[in-house]
């Protein structure tokens, strides 16, 4: 999640190749890596010099959902936009989601059902007076080959308190982050669902939300709850923000642990998701050409070269292979 989008789409590139492959993540994952090698996901029409963050894929692969972040205004807006893979396995030219567009939204989740479509945006909420701060969850239900209207989600999931990036399991659990009662600044619940209504949220805990008033946001819950990878800003990371993992062990979470270095890197890590397939795991990285000392005095034309490159420090979206995570539950 960013809180604070350019619309020139023009120079997005059309029809890169690029998807999700079939083959799912092995069941016994390897010793854990050390470091992992982060891949740049779809150049020039996901990852550009623009903001972009979150990578939500439909069950079949076919649509993805993305973000994109303008710092322009005193808030900043943010816009979920879309592209489709047609059976060439080359995709589309992206364009706004029907629903979005107007205000502030981010954190597209597309359910594993593949029925409904989960985000996060600051609209009104009926007639209330507008704050632009104030992120609420809301979904949209597919209806044939479109989305309809947006909902904002009802009972005790959303509070006067902003919520943050939703993520929903097979069974219908409801994983978000929130500064509301009972957290310790920003912290991860969990909302059961249960005969079709949400009950009310709980704190995931110590073990995933750590003991001190820190931020930990932006979770990916497992389809079968089996673990959650989340974003934290945390004293002792690799960067600015850094991506954990807890492993669900018979109802109870693990300690979480920082996922290896290239995942994380001096840079901000944020925005987990996983792939339909189970295989790979998305993420968003401000990682940029500035990282690291430069080897050598840069002329004023690679500078900005540079800063109008894709590698310019603004958010972009990779993804590693899961087992590299998965390979943390058995690790010592």
């Amino acid at each position: 999640m960013r809180l604070a989008v350019s619309l020139a789409m023009g120079a997005l590139l059309v029809g890169l190749a690029g998807g999700l492959p079939a083959s799912r993540a092995h069941s016994s994952p390897p010793q854990a890596p050390d470091s992992v090698a982060a891949e740049l996901v779809l150049p020039g029409l996901v990852s550009t010099p623009f903001d972009e963050l979150n990578a939500a894929f439909t069950p079949d692969g076919r649509e993805l959902y993305w973000s994109i972040n303008s710092v322009q205004g005193p808030a900043g807006v943010g816009v979920i936009v879309m592209a489709r893979q047609g059976k060439d396995g080359r995709w589309s030219r992206p364009e706004l989601a029907s629903f979005s567009g107007r205000f502030s939204d981010y954190d597209p989740f597309v359910a594993p059902d593949g029925k409904h479509l989960f985000f996060i945006s600051n609209r009104p909420k009926g007639a209330d007076t507008w704050d632009a701060d104030d992120f609420d969850i809301y979904a949209v239900e597919r209806q044939g080959d479109h989305w309809g209207a947006p909902a904002r989600l009802e009972g005790p999931v959303n509070s006067p308190a902003p919520e943050y990036y939703p993520s929903v399991a097979a069974n219908g659990n409801l994983y978000f982050s929130s500064t509301r009662p009972g957290s310790k600044g920003l912290d991860i619940f969990r909302s059961r669902f249960v005969d079709g209504h949400y009950q009310e949220p709980e704190n995931l805990g110590e073990a995933v939300n750590g003991t001190a008033p820190t931020a930990e946001i932006d979770n990916y819950g497992a389809p079968d709850e089996s673990f959650i990878v989340f974003a934290a800003f945390r004293r002792g990371g690799i960067g600015s923000q850094d991506l954990y993992v807890s492993f669900n062990q018979h109802g109870t979470w693990t300690p979480s642990r920082i996922l290896p270095k290239g995942i994380n890197s001096t840079a901000r890590e944020y925005t987990p998701i996983g792939s339909p397939d189970g295989k790979y795991l998305y993420f968003t990285s401000m990682r940029g050409f500035t990282d690291d000392s430069l080897p050598r005095r840069l002329t004023l034309k690679e500078w900005r070269d540079s800063i109008q490159s894709i590698r310019n420090g603004n958010g972009n979206v990779y993804r590693v292979p899961l087992s590299a995570v998965l390979a943390l539950r058995a690790a010592p």
